[in-house]
């Protein structure tokens, strides 16, 4: 009898060792998942060793998992066995059901539920804490998870499914992307705030030809036309830079700055006797800077970094053929990141606000972009097949609609209000 006691005490013992042991792997599997990279990377960066051990150990995510499985599972196994042997010692046959019962009891709540509820409150704190011995566990286990490791590769190879080495970047980008909507959906991030920050983790994915202003509305400066003519134009004009070309606008001889116009009025002015002699020497082609051609296919995170490298604002885009589409200002990029911005010389179109109607709807411009739709109304429209709305009914209608005629796709409505020769140029949207 004393023998049994001395038994049953060691296994209790033995017992309760295990979930301990399966509660630090429990725990810490939880803690190292779901820190944050991003807050771990930030208490490294301030000393904190443990954090830095923590980053390192989930770098390889699949090494972590298999090593803190191996554990987990060796801990409960090893304790359920150690439960089966005594009660059924104890009690004959009956012992495995009731050990079965008493082990899913003590491990659900002591080796799971309780450490990994604690784990989730405080992650990050947690994930620096046990990451130094997750380290060292890693190393020991090393060769059992390295063949296991390969085992699972080799069985999903069969069924075609292979790692990505890629996947942890991707999903970390996914990730902030994710958490900032969810920020804005929870009241937790203002629209304005949210818009700049997607703004500006989609500058790499989005072209120049998303935001450039097209060639059928460019103010351009004909190089024939009087010089004095030519001052008046420059000066009536709410851009500082302005194309210049000579017979057809697909000529451009350069890019004339309004105070480089001036500057040399004003020295011609100085050497020649009257105004009008000054003017008429005036040559605007070689007042004009040279034109800087792009192609549309540029990103706007690429040409921002030209233009801060050529110290330059302004650049013609054309297409493949060379055939000149529109052009783009360091402005219009920095506006993708934080909003419209105007000066007390631009020219504010009202037309081209967002108006809600009576009826739930929005009288738009059909030029105006589904970025900036969606940013006005919350909407989710897709851009993957056109920039404006009116492209977007062009595509899905297959044909350039009348005035009048309504579409429904994509769980909104879209009516024409007004159409001028092939331009939809007025348009009401609803959502469905």
């Amino acid at each position: 009898m004393e023998h049994l006691t001395a038994t049953f005490w060691l296994t209790v013992a033995a017992v309760a060792l295990l979930l301990l042991v399966s509660a630090f792997f429990s725990g810490s599997e939880t803690a190292l998942t779901a820190a944050s990279r991003g807050k771990l990377k930030s208490q490294a960066d301030k000393g904190s060793s443990g954090a830095a051990a923590a980053l390192k150990v989930t770098d390889d995510s699949e090494r972590m998992i298999g090593a803190l499985l191996l554990g987990n599972n060796v801990a409960n196994i090893l304790s359920a066995s150690l439960v089966t042997a005594l009660l059924t010692d104890m009690v004959g046959t009956n012992g495995v059901a009731i050990a079965t019962f008493v082990v899913t009891a003590l491990v659900l709540v002591f080796g799971e539920v309780l450490p990994k509820t604690l784990a989730i409150i405080n992650p990050e704190p947690f994930a620096a804490r046990v990451a130094p011995a997750i380290r060292i566990l890693i190393l020991l286990f090393s060769p059992i998870v390295t063949l296991v490791r390969a085992l699972v590769r080799g069985i999903l190879r069969i069924f075609g499914v292979r790692a990505d080495p890629n996947r942890q970047f991707l999903a970390l980008r996914e990730e902030i992307l994710g958490a900032i909507a969810l920020g804005h959906s929870e009241g937790a991030v203002e629209r304005e705030d949210r818009n700049r920050l997607l703004g500006a983790l989609d500058l790499s994915d989005r072209t120049v030809d998303e935001i450039m202003r097209h060639r059928r509305v460019m103010e351009m400066i004909d190089a024939d036309l009087p010089p004095d003519e030519i001052v008046k134009l420059v000066l009536a004009s709410s851009h500082s830079r302005l194309p210049v070309y000579r017979g057809s606008d697909e000529n451009i001889l350069g890019v004339i700055h309004a105070k480089d116009l001036l500057r040399d009025v004003d020295r011609l002015e100085r050497i020649s006797p009257s105004r009008a002699d000054a003017l008429a020497a005036l040559d605007i082609v070689k007042v004009a800077m040279k034109p800087y051609f792009i192609p549309d296919t540029t990103t706007l995170d690429e040409q921002m970094q030209e233009f801060l490298k050529r110290r330059t604002h302004f650049a013609l885009v054309v297409d493949e053929y060379g055939t000149l589409q529109g052009l783009i200002t360091l402005e219009d990029i920095l506006e993708e990141i934080v909003g419209d911005i105007t000066d007390e010389f631009d020219v504010v179109d009202k037309a081209l606000a967002v108006k809600k109607t009576e009826d739930g709807s929005y009288l738009i411009e059909g030029t105006m972009t589904i970025r900036d739709l969606n940013r006005a109304t919350d909407w989710s429209l897709p851009d993957d097949e056109a920039n404006t709305v009116a492209g977007l009914i062009i595509h899905e209608a297959q044909m350039i609609p009348a005035e009048g005629q309504t579409f429904s796709f994509h769980g909104y409505r879209f009516e024409v209000v007004t159409r001028r020769e092939n331009r939809l140029t007025r348009l009401k949207v609803r959502r469905l």
